[in-house]
């Protein structure tokens, strides 16, 4: 199990609503495929792909879900929104 932070930044919201995006900060050592099974383990939800940042020493995963799952109501469970 890793560990996600959901970001809530503007940015951040502005892409769950056009690109039906999350933004989390994430372990360093994590991988896509970790991060991956973790978001669709915890949600249930599809991921159709993952984009990595490491920025400071601190590793970002932008997780873009597939059209049938929208971002929104991930967000809304997390109280993002």
């Amino acid at each position: 199990m890793i560990t996600l932070k959901p970001i809530t930044t503007e940015k951040a919201v502005k892409l769950i609503d056009t690109e039906n995006t999350l933004l989390f900060e994430t372990e360093r050592k994590a991988t896509k495929t970790d991060i991956k099974k973790e978001i669709e383990g915890l949600f249930n939800v599809k991921v159709e792909n993952i984009r990595t940042l490491i920025k400071r020493n601190k590793k970002f995963a932008y997780v873009r879900l597939k059209k049938a799952n929208p971002a929104i109501d991930v967000a809304t469970k997390l109280s993002m929104i």
